[in-house]
């Protein structure tokens, strides 16, 4: 079923739907209170009518997209939108999309800390999120019952464990990559208990022996759009072995906080235990380190740098990247897109050749 269908059949149910655009946000809230959480990526493709040009055309692609999506109607059927503290970017569609013409829908936005925890970090994101959860009832129309709130944050947690099983024995899974990522970015759009269901079938699929798909990878970035790049890197050997990216390998967490018996401090906890992101963190040092151990702890011969054009957060960080891989000796692929809905020719020959040239290395599963 396609976004559409699941928006309108949860709608049948009772529910709000909420577009989300990226990245981090407390879905656990969501959750509670029975409102539908739909990213909204972009979406990839060209940007649809002359509403774009609100916006400046060297801001990300992720952003003016979404601009004209949502002033073209594309988001019609939501009953509103949360903006996350993402970007500046991010931050000034936030401000615009009240001031469409008969738009008419509730907006929220949700500011995080941008920086390692710290008290005053804490009880910034603490009075963040008891506003958002204020407003949030309103929407809903029902409080923000605790009990709720906790079963929620279970669920979420039980997801993550499954995606990140599936995540780190992705060797052992009948499955090609874009298949993989195509189960995996589900959880954009579907009903928390539906998307875990999938992941249970997709966990109980996992091979005693490992399935070999040749050279492996690793990639990082915003999103992986277009996702023809699965493709692309599968027709040329090779195979993602680990991801960096913001949507999908950065809200993984190997190490899961405790839950409180205040689940707003579980929520908290949450804000500042997943993977270093420039999108709220500006420890450079944490982010190298943690690059680093993925490409040791999944064997990744070489590094696919994919990024979104003129997505500042994101290439801050390239140059201290492209050098400590210079100084491990591992080979760096980068690559600029446009949220395009395929891969140029151009982007599909450099990835072949990048392939090649490490054709010779095998992954060693461990």
């Amino acid at each position: 079923m396609g976004r559409t269908t699941i928006i309108e059949q949860q709608q049948r149910h009772g529910r709000k739907v909420m577009a989300v655009l990226p990245i981090h946000y407390p879905k656990e809230m969501l959750t509670a209170l029975d409102i539908l959480a739909v990213e909204l990526w972009g979406p990839p493709g060209p940007p649809r009518g002359p509403d774009v040009g609100r916006i400046q055309p060297y801001v990300c692609a992720i952003v003016r997209n979404a601009l004209a999506f949502l002033a073209a109607g594309g988001a019609d059927r939501v009953d509103g939108l949360l903006f996350p503290h993402t970007c500046d970017s991010i931050q000034g569609l936030a401000t615009q999309a009240p001031d469409f013409g008969g738009w008419g829908k509730a907006v929220f936005r949700y500011l995080h800390p941008k920086g390692d925890e710290r008290p005053s970090a804490r009880r910034f994101v603490r009075r963040e999120l008891e506003h958002l959860a204020v407003d949030l009832e309103t929407f809903a129309g029902k409080p923000l019952r605790p009990d709720a709130l906790r079963d929620a944050i279970e669920l979420h947690r039980r997801i993550r464990e499954l995606r990140l099983r599936l995540a780190d024995r992705r060797a052992f899974l009948d499955m090609t990559d874009r298949e993989l990522y195509t189960l995996l970015r589900r959880g954009e759009f579907l009903w928390p208990e539906d998307h875990l269901a999938e992941l249970e079938t997709a966990v109980a699929g996992l091979r005693d022996e490992p399935v070999q798909r040749g050279v492996p990878l690793m990639l990082t970035g915003i999103v992986p759009e277009p996702m023809a790049i699965f493709d692309a890197i599968a027709e040329a050997g090779g195979w993602v072995a680990a991801d960096d990216y913001a949507g999908l390998g950065r809200r993984l967490l190997r190490d899961e906080p405790r839950l409180r018996d205040d689940p707003f401090d579980t929520l908290v906890d949450l804000q500042f235990a997943g993977p270093p992101c420039p999108t709220r963190t500006i420890n450079q040092t944490r982010r190298l380190e943690h690059i680093e151990g993925e490409l040791e702890r999944s064997g990744a011969v070489g590094l696919v740098i994919h990024e979104v054009k003129f997505c500042e957060p994101e290439l801050f960080d390239v140059p201290l990247i492209r050098r400590l891989m210079a100084e491990r000796g591992t080979p760096v692929l980068y690559m600029e897109t446009e949220l395009e809905q395929e891969l140029s020719g151009q982007a599909v020959t450099r990835l072949e050749a990048f392939v090649e040239m490490q054709a010779p290395v095998r992954l060693e599963v461990r």
